[in-house]
């Protein structure tokens, strides 16, 4: 993560915005534990918001139960999120992150439902909920 974003931060700077845990999920590229999080079961119309920037990166009506234990959603909210590749772990995914200040947000896969048939598969501690 570089100074390509609009917000960047020292390393001291996420380590006094965010928790431990979310940490080393958004600054780490670590992966909360499958069914951990209580936005997987939010449900309400909203917004989901990246919890480094505020973000805007998912409206609820594009979410949907993917059965992974993580928040899963078609689309983004146009221009919230960019991809690269990711090779660890002996696999070459694509991983999803803020636009803004660059976080990791989780991973996308091309088995989600119509009309994308995209599945964001994102960590719940990387986001907040705002209902409408």
């Amino acid at each position: 993560m570089n100074g390509e974003y609009e917000v960047v931060r020292t390393d001291e700077e996420w380590r006094q915005v965010l928790t431990p845990e979310q940490y080393a999920v958004m600054r780490g590229h670590g992966t909360e534990r499958p069914g951990s999080c209580a936005l997987n079961h939010e449900k309400r119309p909203g917004t989901f918001s990246c919890a480094g920037c505020g973000q805007p990166l998912f409206q609820s009506a594009r979410k949907f139960e993917s059965g992974t234990g993580w928040p899963s959603f078609n689309d983004p909210v146009e221009g919230s999120v960019a991809t690269t590749v990711d090779r660890s772990h002996g696999m070459v995914r694509t991983e999803v992150h803020c636009a803004r200040c660059g976080s990791h947000l989780g991973h996308v896969f091309p088995d989600g439902p119509p009309p994308t048939y995209q599945r964001y598969c994102i960590n719940g501690v990387a986001m907040t909920f705002e209902p409408d």
